[in-house]
C-alpha cells in the first residue's frame, strides 16, 4: 500500500505539501504541484489508502462492480448480496461496468476514492489489464463473483462446463445432431467454460463440431435475436438450440418468432440460466438454474472475512447448478 510519505519522498516535498495539493487546501506553485501529481500517478497512490491507516478508518461500505444491471439475472444476485451486506452492518455502493474495461476502471477508482472496505466484482473481459493493479495497489480486499479471473483473490462462481454439457447431452438424447449454440461475450471465463461443455458433449458422442453452428451473440438479447433469425432461416437450419444466458434466451425466442418457428414443434430449446417465471408459460423452459442466493451470500461472507483480517490462501468456490426439465426441449409437459 503506497503511503503519503512515499509520494512526498518521490516528489521531494513534505507530506503536508502533498496533502495540500491533493485537497486543494493551500496554493502550491505549479512546478511543485506537477511533481506531486506525477509522483501520485507513478506510484498509483490513492487517498483511500490514508483512510485505512487511520485508527477506526473503516467506512462500513462495500463496493459492488457489476455489468448489465437491467439483466434479469443480476436483480436476484444484487438482492442476495445486499441482504448479506446489510445484515453485517455495511452499506452497499454499486457501479455498472457495462462489461467495458475503461468504464470498469472508472467505477473501481470511484469506489476506492470513497474508501470502501472491500470490493465485490463481476469482472469484465478486460479487468486483468485495466483494474487489477489499481485494486492491488490500494490493498483493498477483493472477491470475484459470477466470473473467475486470474487474480489471487477469493472467487465465487457457478458450475458452467458440466452444466452445459448436461444440457447438450439432453438434446442429443432427443436425437438432435445439428445443435446450434448462442455463445456469450468473448473473453469471459464463463463464456469459454459453457461453450466447452457444449463441445465436450458432442465429442463424447463422436460428433464433429460445426463452427457454423456456434453463434457469438455477446451475451446480449438483440445480438441473439439477429443471430438466431439468421441461423434458423437457412435451408439446412439446426433442429435444436442451446442458449448460454437468459438475455440470449429472450433474444433467441424473439428470433425464432421472427422466422415463424415454434418451440418445441420446430426447434428444441434449452438454456443456461433459469427465470423465476419459466414454468408459467407453455412450453416451459428446460434450463440450468444457478443458486444465486448461495452465490451472493458466500461472496459476502468471504469478503467480510478478508476485511476482518482472514489471511488464509485464496480459494475458488464453485456453486452447483440445478437441471430443470420442462417441455421446450420436446419432453412432455
Amino acid at each position: 500500500m503506497v503511503t503519503i510519505n512515499e509520494v512526498a519522498q518521490r516528489a521531494g516535498v513534505s507530506a503536508s505539501t502533498v496533502s495540500h495539493v491533493l485537497n486543494k487546501t493551500r496554493p502550491v506553485n505549479q512546478d511543485t504541484r506537477e511533481r506531486v501529481e506525477r509522483a501520485v500517478e507513478e506510484l498509483g497512490y490513492r487517498r483511500s489508502a490514508v483512510a485505512r491507516t487511520l485508527a477506526g478508518g473503516k467506512s462500513n461500505t462495500i463496493g459492488l462492480v457489476i455489468s448489465g444491471l437491467s439483466n434479469a439475472y443480476f436483480g436476484p444476485l444484487l438482492a442476495a448480496i445486499e441482504r448479506g451486506v446489510t445484515a453485517a452492518g455495511y452499506v452497499l455502493v454499486i457501479g455498472d461496468s457495462h462489461d467495458e474495461a475503461t468504464m470498469e476502471r472508472r467505477v473501481v477508482e470511484s469506489l476506492l476514492d470513497r474508501h470502501v472496505d472491500g470490493l465485490l466484482v463481476a469482472p469484465s473481459p478486460g479487468f486483468l489489464e485495466s483494474s487489477a493493479n489499481v485494486v492491488a495497489q490500494a490493498g483493498t480486499p477483493l472477491v470475484a463473483i459470477d466470473r473467475s479471473i486470474d487474480v489471487d483473490c477469493d472467487q465465487v462462481v457457478p458450475e458452467n462446463r458440466l452444466a452445459t454439457q448436461e444440457l447438450t447431452e439432453h438434446l442429443l438424447w432427443h436425437g438432435h445432431r445439428r445443435i446450434a449454440v448462442m455463445s456469450g461475450l468473448p473473453g469471459l471465463d464463463s463464456t469459454e467454460e459453457r461453450r466447452a461443455g457444449y463441445i465436450d458433449a458432442l465429442e463424447r458422442r463422436g460428433l464433429s463440431v460445426d463452427p457454423d453452428l456456434i453463434a457469438v451473440a455477446d451475451s446480449g438479447s438483440e445480438q441473439a435475436r439477429a443471430a438466431t433469425a439468421k441461423l434458423f432461416s437457412a435451408p439446412d437450419r439446426p433442429g435444436a438450440l442451446l442458449t448460454l444466458n437468459n438475455a440470449m434466451t429472450i433474444g433467441a425466442l424473439r428470433g425464432l418468432k421472427d422466422v415463424g418457428l415454434e418451440v418445441p414443434r420446430d426447434v428444441a430449446l434449452v438454456a443456461y440460466d433459469d427465470f423465476e417465471w419459466s414454468d408459467l408459460f407453455e412450453p416451459g423452459l428446460t434450463a440450468v438454474a444457478q443458486d444465486i442466493d448461495a452465490m451472493g451470500a458466500l461472496a459476502v461472507e468471504r469478503l467480510l472475512a478478508r476485511i476482518n483480517g482472514d489471511t488464509e490462501p485464496a480459494q475458488t468456490h464453485v456453486i452447483a447448478t440445478d437441471f430443470r426439465l420442462r417441455s421446450s426441449c420436446g419432453c412432455p409437459s
